[in-house]
């Protein structure tokens, strides 16, 4: 199957159609059926359209214009001629939720909005914290392939410092809600206002909150104002409706200038946008949007970004603009996930400890012929990026786990690699003394405090192990199973062995310490997934 990158819309008799002509094998229709009758039209962005579907005004769907960027599977390199592999951390979570809401209403998420890395950051992993002065402890594990038996696949995991609730700095925030007009339904502003009253609840009388919203224009709805004065804020909230059109540019330089007016050195400054990410009037031009937010993100204010809705969810933008600004982005469907995030892990939301987080690995080509990067696709940086301190990357909260894994193809195994034309003027250099070792891998980080400008590194060398799947972590083979649920929904020419059922049994077995029943959600999922296969 291959998910194409713009949807039109069938009426109920062209979806009849298209049912039929699954049962005589038409491959598009198949494809319209599996994407509840959308046919797959070309085009350079991802655009999905669902049906109109005849269900209570509540849950009425119109016309969809959900927006995600296509997304180049990482290829296996050569290790000899591409040793280095660098890329920004990622703890945003959207992906995972957004996935969720797709299989919760039986259609298969499009390919474009499958980010394989934000799959597996979704859940928290038994990594010890740091023990030093760093803020963050890191962790290797390689072990055997779960689909790929003569392959290895090794785990790198991050965890960020815990900071308790008593002893979190003090907040100045800004709460920028969209109240345009494709706001209106319930899973959009009034999700927004109960979001925002959970996370209300978590604050205190030292912490500000101030409100601005947009529409066709934008205004200061609540000044900054200390978090105890409950029954204001809550007013405040209740008295928000939804209509007009959407100026969000205008209303994301309002909330900065409200947030710089109100700085707190040494605390978080931080613009939470709540949106659905359709910015269609005054300053639309990404370019432009993404200058003020990299600009304002110097100044020490970031941005969380929760996207809410369905419909014309603009993925995309969302997932940049809190690139860009220092910040997460994390997609809201339901109350239990505003929980998630707002209440459970408000301070890796809202604190961080680390900026500019970079990764870079350095693979031994005596041990390892050539590796792959599971996800990270829009997180790659050029291996000269690691050194350089003016490079934007990823941040890191209080207490975030982060988790990246790489395929490996061990020496003597046979590999699909693309061949290329040797240069006539430069050969490959000879094996360092290091290669001619145990090691296998060498994770060097950098990152900057979060008010610093220059990077402190870390490194950690990974020496050769013969590590049969059996002995692995139940961590390891929880990841592997998410990681490879999102290559199969992704349909990865890299799945190897695996399958749905797999997926189901590798995760069921390994579910371990679950207090929120997170990993047993996940099961949930790839059942839905294994009936609309």
């Amino acid at each position: 199957m291959t998910f194409a990158t713009k949807f039109t819309c069938f009426t109920g008799i062209n979806l009849l159609c298209a049912l039929a002509l699954v049962v005589s094998g038409c491959g598009e229709a198949r494809e319209a059926a599996r994407h509840g009758g959308a046919v797959p039209v070309s085009s350079e962005q991802f655009y999905y359209t669902s049906p109109h579907t005849a269900v209570s005004e509540e849950n009425r769907t119109e016309f969809n214009t959900e927006a995600y960027d296509h997304i180049v599977e990482n290829p296996f390199l050569l290790s000899k001629s591409n040793p280095l592999s660098t890329f920004s951390v990622d703890v945003d979570t959207a992906s995972y939720a957004n996935l969720r809401r797709f299989l919760n209403r039986n259609q298969l998420p499009p390919a474009g909005a499958v980010r394989i890395e934000e799959l597996v950051n979704y859940f928290d992993y038994h990594y010890s914290p740091p023990t030093g002065d760093d803020p963050f402890s890191v962790h290797v594990e390689v072990a055997e392939c779960p689909w790929e038996e003569s392959h290895l696949l090794a785990k790198i995991g991050l965890k960020g410092k815990e900071i308790e609730l008593e002893n979190r700095p003090l907040s100045n925030l800004v709460f920028l809600l969209d109240v345009s007009g494709s706001m209106e339904d319930f899973n959009k502003l009034p999700l927004v206002k109960s979001s925002m009253k959970l996370l209300l609840e978590q604050l205190g009388e030292n912490d500000r909150i101030a409100i601005v919203v947009y529409a066709g224009a934008s205004g200061l709805v609540l000044p900054s104002t200390s978090a105890d004065h409950r029954t204001e804020i809550l007013s405040k909230l209740d008295d928000l409706e939804a209509g007009g059109s959407t100026n969000g540019g205008e209303g994301i330089e309002l909330a900065y200038r409200i947030a710089g007016d109100n700085f707190i050195r040494g605390g978080v400054n931080r613009v939470i946008l709540c949106t659905d990410g359709d910015f269609n009037v005054g300053r639309t031009n990404q370019s432009d949007l993404v200058n003020l937010i990299e600009n304002k993100a110097k100044s020490g204010v970031f941005l969380s970004v929760l996207g809410f809705g369905m419909g014309n969810l603009k993925d995309s933008t969302m997932e940049l603009l809190a690139d860009k600004g220092n910040g997460n982005y994390s997609y809201i469907d339901s109350m239990n996930e505003a929980e998630k995030v707002l209440v459970e892990q408000m301070s890796g939301t809202l604190i961080t400890i680390a900026k500019d987080v970079k990764i870079q690995v350095d693979f031994n080509p005596a041990q390892v012929q050539s590796y792959r990067l599971i996800g990270y696709e829009n997180r790659m940086l050029r291996n000269e990026d690691f050194l350089d301190d003016t490079k934007d990357a990823g941040e890191i909260g209080a207490g975030h786990t982060v988790t990246a894994l790489y395929e490996l193809v061990p020496v003597g195994i046979e590999s699909e690699v693309a061949e290329v034309e040797p240069s006539k003027y430069q050969q490959e250099s000879e094996l360092s003394a290091s290669a001619n070792t145990d090691e296998l891998l060498t994770v060097r980080l950098r990152y900057k405090d979060p008010e610093g400008l220059d990077s402190k590194p870390i490194s950690l060398t990974v020496k050769k192990q013969d590590l049969s799947l059996t002995e692995a972590s139940t961590d390891f083979h929880f990841a592997s199973a998410v990681a490879a649920f999102g290559m199969l929904l992704r349909e990865s020419k890299h799945c190897g062995t695996m399958t749905l059922e797999r997926v189901n049994s590798i995760a069921e077995q390994n579910l371990g310490d679950d207090p929120h029943g997170y990993r047993e959600e996940f099961l949930q999922l790839v059942k839905k997934a294994q009936l609309l296969e």
